[in-house]
């Protein structure tokens, strides 16, 4: 299988330029046409020579993502189920806002990490997804609104898997999404979330850069989240707070947490009190986010009332909380519910 073209950076592509007897700017000029002109086809780089689109046709591929499902929410949200190469399938979702649009993209097929209320871990891990692979999941969404002249205003990676367990591949793809001359996203809209792998947040740490963290956390404790995500035992939950206070220490920066609320599980009035004893120090945000039913799951959503009163207890306590607008509800949008059906029908 070639390699996909947006697996390279553009210092990649001006050396891969010099050693096939081209000029290094040719690499600048390939950049341009991937992510400022975003074509489809080596054969529209139509300022460079014939010979260089044919070698570059021959050594790469630049469509790494086949359609297999769209689905369209009332809301505006889009959700696709992606082909790879290798027959295995992703999911990426365009999220419409008030201030714009926002890509949530995979970062590995399928998740080893084991949370009990998600989809996404529904047949395991099997691989990671290239830096390309990532990248072409924004590519392709800033193609779909370049239709209707808009743009990709921001990037959550909260898709299926775990970031920073395919680090270097995720700090690539960050790279290449804040390059200044490619689609230069912000580094203050994008959010990388993670489940709390303790050596890559101190890694993240020293990255210099103002891009978010966002911690998948769903319980307060060490017991509770053990039961709700296997990963704790790994990494158990004091070691994650300590990573943190570490890593807003080095940066200054304000964490997110991410809180699925389960019904009788997690959401009662003494887990919200926990939960702001531990928080109520840090520089952070508590984002709600009521649990979707999995049918392969025997977890149900907490009622609306146990939603607010939660909020309300974080609230008193000084911790900065809100409750997750839900999208996509009517297309199965959360991660790997889509996927997981896909992988059902073959």
């Amino acid at each position: 299988m070639k390699p996909l073209i947006y697996d390279l950076t553009l210092e990649e592509l001006s050396q891969w330029a010099k050693e096939n007897s081209e000029p290094a700017f040719r690499g600048g000029q390939i950049f341009d046409w991937l992510y400022v002109k975003r074509v489809s086809t080596f054969e529209e780089m139509s300022n460079l020579p014939k010979g260089l689109r044919s070698k570059l046709d021959e050594q790469f591929t630049i469509d790494g993502l086949k359609e297999i499902t769209k689905l369209e929410s009332k809301d505006g949200t889009v959700k696709f189920l992606f082909g790879l190469h290798d027959d295995h399938a992703i999911e990426t979702v365009i999220m419409k806002h008030n201030y714009g649009n926002s890509v949530c993209v995979t970062t590995q097929v399928g998740c080893r990490i084991g949370c009990t209320f998600c989809a996404s871990t529904l047949g395991g891990l099997k691989r990671d997804l290239t830096p390309g692979e990532i990248v072409a999941q924004v590519v392709r969404s800033q193609q779909i609104l370049d239709a209707r002249g808009e743009r990709v205003s921001s990037i959550v990676i909260m898709g299926t898997g775990e970031p920073f367990e395919n680090y270097d591949a995720t700090m690539k793809f960050l790279r290449l999404m804040i390059h200044e001359k490619g689609l230069n996203i912000g580094q203050r809209h994008i959010t990388v979330s993670t489940s709390g792998i303790v050596p890559s947040i101190y890694k993240f740490a020293e990255e210099d850069t103002q891009i978010n963290l966002a911690i998948s956390i769903h319980a307060p404790n060490d017991t509770l989240r053990s039961k709700l995500m296997p990963v704790n035992r790994r990494y158990p939950f004091n070691d994650v707070m300590e990573a943190l206070r570490y890593y807003q220490a080095k940066t200054g920066r304000r964490i997110s947490f991410e809180y699925a609320l389960i019904g009788g599980v997690n959401d009662q009035p003494e887990h919200a009190q926990e939960l702001a004893d531990v928080l109520k120090s840090m520089l952070c945000h508590v984002n709600l986010i009521p649990v979707n039913h999995v049918p392969e799951r025997k977890y149900v959503r907490t009622s609306r009332n146990d939603i607010f009163q939660f909020q309300r207890i974080l609230a008193d306590n000084g911790v900065n909380v809100t409750i997750r607008r839900e999208q996509g509800h009517d297309i199965a949008a959360a991660c790997g519910q889509l996927r997981a059906k896909h992988m059902e029908l073959r």
